[in-house]
C-alpha cells in the first residue's frame, strides 16, 4: 500500500494543487512563497494533528465569499443556512491510496461500492462546520449585540467615526479566541469516501477534485488510524543556547525542542526503560537499582534525623499523627533527566588514564547538532512504528498489528548543514527509515518520505523524476490573488524521451539552483557565465540585480533542450547565444565563416533555430525585431523566454558600415574598442592578437572582423576571457569589477555614492555588447512586472507559505 497522489484545496495559495508522491522520496522545492511550507502544514493539519487551523489558512481569495455567508444570515435571506454555501470555500485534502492485492481487508472501511475491484480508493478530508445550525445562531447572537452597540455609540458620538465591534464579519467572528477561537469551537474535520472512477486529471496545472453528491455522509473519525502512521520533522528544530533562555524547545512537549538529551530520554522511556515490561536481560539493572537505592535510603535516614528531632520538639508528630521519613524512588530515567546527558567527548590525553575530555551537546556545532538529532529522530520514527524493545506488540502475528504505511515528513533538513552533509543527508534518510529486518526487503509495510527544501544541494541528489515543484502563479480572472501549482517533473518529457535523458543528466551534473529561481539565463559557455554577472551589475536597469536569478552555462547546441522544462517551471527566461553563421553549398557540410548580409549565409545554433526565433538564414535573424526574439509560455501573460544574439554593430570610425560578431568574444570586443586597444594591457596570447587586431584595423571593420574572427576561433578563450577579468577589475573595489561607490557607468554616476576612489593603473570597466543589455533590460522589465503580480496578494500569500 503507498499514497499516490494528494489533491489539496482552498488552503492558503494552494487553491487546488494535485501532489504526485514518489514511491520511497519525494522532494518539495520552489521558489520562496511558492507554497512548500503550506502543503507540509496541510499534511500536518489533516493527518497528524487533526486540526490546528486558524482563518489564516483559508485561502485569501475566498474571504470575500466567508463575510458574504455572514451578511446574508445578517438579512434573514432565505434559503436557511446551509452547508452546501460553505462548501466551495472549505480546505480539503483527498489522499488517494494503491492498494495491492492481499491487502483488502486492511481498507474494508474505505471500499465505496461493492463493485470495487482493487487498486486506488480515496478519502477526503474537509475542515467544515460541525452543526450549521449552531454556527449560525452564535454568529447572528454575536452580531446582532456588536451592532447594538455600534449603533448607541454612533448615537453619542454623533459625527464622530463609527466604533467597529467584534464582530466586524464572518472572519472576525471566527478569530475570536478565548480558550480557544470560534473556528475550533465550530469547525471539525469530516471524512467522505471517493469514487475512483470519477478521478480527473489536473488542467493547466490545476487539479479538478471531484464534487461530493448533496448527500454524502462525513465521518468524524479518523479514516486512517491503524494505517499509516505519520511523523514529522519540523523547520524550527531548536537548537543553540536561546534554550536555555527559554525561547525555543523550553518543554519537551514542543514541536522545536530537538535537543539530543531530550530525544534520547523519550526515546529510553518508550523503548529502552527495565522497569517498563521487566525482562531477564533486565534483572542486572533493576537489582543494580534497588541496591542503590536501599544504600540511599540508609544513608538519608542518618542525615536527617538531626533536623526531624528538631520538628519533634515542636510537638509533631503527636501521638495519632503520622511519623516523618524520607524515602527515594530512583528510576532508571532519572539518569538522563538533565540536558548535560549528552556529551561530546574530545581527544584524550598521552596517558590512557587521564579523564577523558567532554563538553555538553551545545558545545557542538549547529550542524551536527542539526544532523544527529534529524538522524536520530528518523531511526526512533522506525523503531516506533516497528515497535521495538519495550514497545512490542505482544502474543499473536505483530506485523498484522503494524500500520501498513509509514508517511514521514520532514522540513528543510539543510538547517545549519553545509552542502557535502545536505547531500548525505537526503541520500541516507530514506535507508535509515528502512533500516530494520522486517522493512529491507518487505512489500507488506511502506515508507514514503516527504521532503522540502531550499537547497540545490539537496535537489541535486534527489532523483530528477521525485521532485515535485511548487510554481508561483500570478492571479487571474478566477483567481483574485496569486496562487500556486505544482508541477511533477517526471511528466514534463514524457516516457523514453532523448531530451528527457539530456536534461536529466545535465541537472545531474551539475548544482545548479532553477528549481529555486525568479529567473534563468542561459548562457553559451564560460566566458558568458563569468562576465554576465559583471553586466547585471553594471546594468542600467538595477532591479535585476536584486532579483534571484541562476545562470546556467548549457551552449548553444543544447539550451533548446531545456524549453520544455522553463516552460513547465514557468520562468522567465533569456537565452544569450552565439550567431555561429556558416555557409556551404547544398548537400554538403556548412563551415563556419564570419558574418555577413547577402551571402546565403545560416545559423549552426540549434536554439536559434528549433526554439527561438525559428529561423535559419543570417539575414533574417538580422532583419527581426525585439518582439519577435520572444516567446510567450503557454497561457501565462507573465512568462515568457527571449534570445540575445549577436546583431550588426554600427561603425563609428566609417559611416553607414557595420560589423557582425560571430561569437560573445568578438561582440565584447567590439564593444569595448577603447579598452583592447590600450597598450598597458598585458595578457595571454589571444588578448595579444586581440590587441594587435583592435590597434591596426580601429578604422577599417571588414579588416578588424576578420582579424577578430580568425584570432578568436582559434585562440584559447578561457584564458582570454580570465585576463580580461583581472585587467577589467580594480583591486580596489568588488571583484569582478562589481561597480562599487563612486564608481561611474557609462558617464552615470553610480546610485551608491561617489566619494570612492576612481580605478587606477589604466583598468576600466567593460561595457555590455548592445544584444546583451538589451537581453538583461528585458529581463528586468519582465521580473519587475511578474513581482508586481505575485506579490500584490492577501496576508496568507506572504511568505513561504
Amino acid at each position: 500500500m503507498r499514497i499516490e497522489f494528494l489533491e489539496l484545496s482552498n488552503f492558503r495559495k494552494l487553491v487546488a494543487v494535485r501532489i504526485d508522491l514518489a514511491r520511497t522520496t519525494s522532494l518539495f522545492v520552489g521558489a520562496n512563497n511558492s507554497g512548500k511550507t503550506s502543503a507540509m502544514l496541510a499534511l500536518r493539519y489533516f493527518l497528524k494533528d487533526r486540526g490546528g487551523f486558524s482563518t489564516n489558512d483559508f485561502t485569501a481569495s475566498h474571504w470575500r465569499a466567508i463575510n458574504d455567508v455572514g451578511v446574508r444570515w445578517e438579512s434573514g435571506e432565505d434559503p436557511p443556512p446551509s452547508l452546501k454555501e460553505w462548501v466551495s470555500l472549505l480546505p480539503t485534502l483527498d489522499v488517494w491510496l494503491h492498494v495491492e492485492d492481499g491487502e483488502f481487508h486492511r481498507v474494508s472501511k474505505l471500499i465505496p461500492t461493492l463493485d470495487w475491484a482493487g487498486g486506488r480508493l480515496g478519502v477526503r478530508l474537509r475542515l467544515e462546520p460541525d452543526k450549521i445550525e449552531s454556527l449560525y445562531k452564535d454568529y447572528l447572537e454575536s452580531a446582532k449585540a456588536a451592532k447594538s452597540v455600534s449603533d448607541a455609540a454612533a448615537e453619542a458620538q454623533d459625527a464622530a467615526e463609527p466604533l467597529e465591534v467584534w464582530p466586524v464579519n464572518m472572519l472576525d467572528f471566527l478569530r475570536r479566541k478565548l480558550r480557544k477561537t470560534k473556528l475550533d469551537t465550530h469547525f471539525i474535520i469530516r471524512a467522505y469516501l471517493l469514487d475512483p472512477d470519477q478521478v480527473k486529471d489536473p488542467e493547466r496545472g490545476q487539479a479538478q477534485p471531484q464534487t461530493l453528491p448533496d448527500d454524502a455522509v462525513g465521518e468524524t473519525s479518523d479514516p486512517f488510524a491503524g494505517l499509516i502512521r505519520i511523523d514529522d520533522i519540523s523547520a524550527q528544530r531548536g537548537f543553540g543556547r536561546e534554550n536555555e533562555k527559554g525561547n525555543v524547545g523550553e518543554t519537551e512537549g514542543r514541536r522545536g525542542d530537538r535537543r539530543l538529551s531530550r530525544q534520547l530520554r523519550r526515546y529510553f522511556g518508550r523503548h529502552l526503560d527495565p522497569t517498563e515490561n521487566p525482562e531477564l536481560e533486565d534483572l542486572q539493572a533493576l537489582q543494580a537499582i534497588a541496591k542503590a537505592q536501599n544504600i540511599f535510603d540508609a544513608r538519608l535516614k542518618v542525615s536527617f534525623d538531626p533536623a526531624l528531632s528538631e520538628v519533634q520538639k515542636l510537638g509533631y508528630p503527636g501521638i495519632t499523627d503520622p511519623k516523618l521519613t524520607v524515602s527515594t524512588r530512583l528510576r532508571p530515567t532519572d539518569g538522563l533527566n538533565h540536558d548535560a546527558a549528552v556529551q561530546y567527548e574530545l581527544a584524550s590525553g598521552p596517558n590512557p588514564d587521564d579523564t577523558p575530555l567532554r563538553l555538553p551537546e551545545d558545545f557542538n556545532g549547529l550542524g551536527y547538532q542539526n544532523l544527529i538529532s534529524m538522524v536520530f529522530l528518523l531511526m526512533s520514527f522506525r523503531d516506533g512504528w516497528m515497535r521495538v524493545g519495550k514497545k512490542k506488540t505482544g502474543s499473536g502475528d505483530e506485523a498484522a498489528t503494524l500500520e501498513p504505511l509509514h508517511l514521514v515528513l520532514v522540513e528543510e533538513p539543510e538547517v545549519h548543514l553545509h552542502a557535502q552533509v545536505q547531500q548525505v543527508f537526503i541520500r541516507k534518510a530514506h535507508e535509515i527509515l528502512r533500516n530494520h529486518d522486517d522493512l529491507r526487503e518487505s512489500k507488506l509495510h511502506t515508507t514514503q518520505l516527504l521532503v522540502s527544501t531550499h537547497s540545490s544541494h539537496v535537489a541535486h541528489e534527489v532523483a530528477y523524476s521525485s521532485l515535485r515543484y511548487f510554481r508561483r502563479m500570478p492571479k487571474s480572472e478566477h483567481q483574485s490573488v496569486p496562487f500556486s501549482a505544482v508541477v511533477n517533473l517526471s511528466t514534463v518529457f514524457g516516457e523514453g524521451d532523448n531530451t528527457a535523458r539530456f536534461v536529466t543528466r545535465y541537472l545531474r551534473a551539475r548544482h545548479c539552483d532553477l528549481f529555486f529561481a525568479d529567473a534563468a539565463i542561459l548562457v553559451e559557455g564560460a566566458a558568458e557565465r563569468m562576465l554576465v554577472p559583471h553586466f547585471i551589475r553594471l546594468a542600467e536597469n538595477r532591479y535585476l540585480a536584486q532579483c534571484y536569478v541562476t545562470l546556467l552555462e548549457i551552449g548553444g547546441s543544447h539550451a533548446f533542450r531545456l524549453r520544455d522544462l522553463i516552460e513547465a517551471l514557468g520562468l522567465p527566461t533569456l537565452v544569450i547565444s552565439d550567431l555561429d553563421a556558416a555557409i556551404g553549398e547544398q548537400g554538403k557540410q556548412p563551415t563556419k565563416t564570419r558574418p555577413a548580409r547577402d551571402q546565403g549565409q545560416v545559423t549552426l545554433n540549434p536554439t536559434l533555430k528549433k526554439w527561438i526565433p525559428k529561423l535559419t538564414k543570417i539575414d533574417d535573424l538580422m532583419d527581426t525585431s525585439g518582439s519577435a526574439k520572444e516567446h510567450q509560455l503557454r497561457e501565462d501573460h507573465m512568462y515568457a523566454a527571449r534570445v540575445a544574439y549577436p546583431t550588426a554593430i554600427p561603425f563609428e570610425a566609417s559611416p553607414g558600415t557595420e560589423v557582425i560578431p560571430y561569437t560573445f568574444e568578438d561582440a565584447l570586443v567590439l564593444a569595448n574598442l577603447d579598452f583592447f586597444s590600450d597598450e598597458s594591457l598585458d595578457g595571454g596570447s589571444l588578448l595579444k592578437k586581440v590587441q594587435q587586431a583592435v590597434r591596426s584595423h580601429q578604422d577599417h571593420p571588414n579588416e578588424l572582423s576578420k582579424a577578430l574572427f580568425k584570432a578568436i576561433c582559434k585562440g584559447d578563450k578561457a584564458e582570454f576571457v580570465l585576463d580580461v577579468l583581472f585587467l577589467a577589475s580594480d583591486g580596489q573595489l568588488s571583484d569582478l569589477g562589481f561597480p562599487s561607490q563612486g564608481t561611474t557607468i557609462e558617464g552615470k554616476p553610480s546610485a551608491q555614492g561617489s566619494n570612492a576612489p576612481e580605478p587606477m593603473g589604466g583598468q576600466q570597466y567593460l561595457k555590455a555588447p548592445t544584444y546583451i543589455a538589451e537581453g538583461l533590460q528585458w529581463l528586468g522589465d519582465r521580473l519587475r512586472e511578474c513581482k508586481r503580480e505575485v506579490l500584490q496578494t492577501g496576508d496568507n500569500s506572504v511568505g513561504d507559505t
